[in-house]
């Protein structure tokens, strides 16, 4: 949809009346504008779509949203409209700036914020929420998503000096590796984790998806994969992101508070043999890039993206990943 065509939704809807759009080329998969239109700006939001990718992403986003406000969870933008045809969301165009680096001041905002979301309490009202995108609720399906991941980077065709970079190195390290991470994990498997168990999961947690308002609270956005999952996972994903990193040094105390909170005496110990898959994962994630569908969501949110560009920063991004994570 062009922009002249998202101006005629928000027309149609009786959103605006008058207004401008200013790309933002803040995320990776879709279109985000801020609406200039008064006194009061806002956010819209396009979701991108993808034969390739059959997520919903704007009904998965629709439900989790909806969830946090009606609970009362404002460490979230306000969803101000949703137009299901057009595939468009109007939020609250948040006050603040983007976070560069991880503090244990916005680490225990993060922990707030997880906690709120699975309120025991709220518990009844989030039956309907889906799973998240790629739930896993054992150790073999873990192990089958993660190999899933790996095994898709043999689809990176050699069309640059850049695909065969990525190429080669999925073959010499992330392979091997996560060779020999797999037989760890299938040498501890655990059983099925029961509801109660499990949690509410943003899924793309981290601070490259938040804003941290003038008094130092973070707020969080982007819940297009978020619904039930493994907490296990969701703290391994959290700690092995890679645009706003935490030290892992900090992990064991962002852990013990998630133990308590969910009455698990083997949840710390799931991290500890999750996160090393999980960081060859986020090495995945990172290749995305190279890949059909990855390619297809980058251009879709940033058509001016500078593609040579992006896919040199790729590179060297996932083989610091590598080094961090397997050092």
């Amino acid at each position: 949809m062009s922009s002249a065509h998202i101006l005629t939704a928000l027309r149609k809807a009786e959103i605006v009346d008058d207004c401008e759009l200013v790309p933002l080329n803040v995320t990776g998969n879709n279109r985000v504008f801020r609406v200039e239109a008064g006194a009061a700006p806002f956010l819209v939001k396009e979701y991108v779509q993808h034969p390739g990718d059959p997520r919903d992403r704007y009904y998965t986003e629709r439900v989790f949203y909806s969830y946090l406000w009606t609970i009362g969870n404002r460490q979230i933008p306000e969803p101000l409209r949703w137009l299901p045809e057009e595939r468009l969301a109007c939020f609250e165009f948040l006050a603040g700036n983007k976070p560069t680096i991880a503090t244990r001041e916005l680490m225990e905002g993060a922990l707030r914020f997880f906690f709120a979301i699975n309120e025991p309490s709220q518990s009844a009202s989030a039956v309907e929420i889906p799973s998240a995108s790629e739930a896993c609720f054992s150790m073999d399906e873990h192990i089958r998503c993660i190999e899933r991941r790996v095994l898709r980077l043999n689809d990176i065709a050699p069309q640059t000096e850049f695909h065969e970079a990525a190429i080669q190195f999925a073959q010499d390290k992330i392979h091997p590796t996560w060779s020999r991470v797999r037989q760890r994990l299938e040498q501890n498997t655990h059983p099925v984790l029961t509801q109660n168990q499990r949690c509410l999961s943003p899924s793309d947690f981290g601070f490259h998806n938040s804003i941290v308002e003038l008094n130092g609270t973070p707020r969080f956005f982007d819940f297009e994969y978020a619904g039930w999952d493994d907490p296990a996972k969701t703290v391994c994903d959290f700690f092995c992101q890679p645009t706003v990193p935490l030290p892992i040094g900090w992990l064991s105390d962002f852990t013990a508070p998630v133990a308590v909170f969910f009455k698990s005496e083997a949840f710390a110990r799931r991290v500890e043999l999750l996160l090393p898959a999980y960081q060859i994962k986020w090495c995945c994630i990172i290749l995305n890039d190279f890949l059909s569908v990855g390619e297809h969501r980058r251009a879709f949110s940033n058509p001016n993206m500078d593609r040579t560009q992006r896919l040199r920063d790729q590179i060297a991004k996932c083989a610091k990943a590598y080094s961090e994570f397997v050092s």
